[in-house]
């Protein structure tokens, strides 16, 4: 199997792994733990929104490289693994949804970030 085949192959685990942590995450033999990080990474990895834009170099890519992979391995773990088993089965039943929670989280996020920055520069009176 060449590298390009490998990273194939983990790249499509990595979006049915996505798919069933939204599954966890609304399933009530879910534990509390798993389903609140199960439901952040999903939401998360399925948002329309990156938290680092990916047309900023380097640091861009960064979250779709890594921190995405983390939060999954970190959510699978907690996840029972009988049910893991049976959600990665659904999702290879079913289409990729789209987090709207996800969105909603991200433009919140780079609003805040906004309001953030126009605080701590706007000019104060002397």
């Amino acid at each position: 199997m060449s590298a390009l085949d490998s990273a194939r192959q983990w790249a499509r685990g990595i979006k049915r792994d996505v798919v069933a942590l939204w599954l966890a995450a609304r399933d009530p033999r879910v534990p509390w733990y798993a389903k609140a990080t199960a439901g952040a990474v999903a939401a998360y990895a399925l948002s329309p929104i990156d938290l680092i834009p990916d047309f900023i170099p380097v640091i861009g890519y960064l979250d779709d490289l890594l921190i995405v992979p983390l939060g999954i391995m970190l959510a699978v773990k907690l996840v029972p693994a009988d049910l893991m088993q049976e959600f990665r089965e659904e999702a290879r039943r079913r289409e990729k949804p789209v987090s709207k929670a996800g969105l909603a989280f991200m433009i919140a996020l780079w609003a805040l970030a906004a309001l953030a920055l126009a605080w701590l520069f706007w000019p104060k009176p002397a």
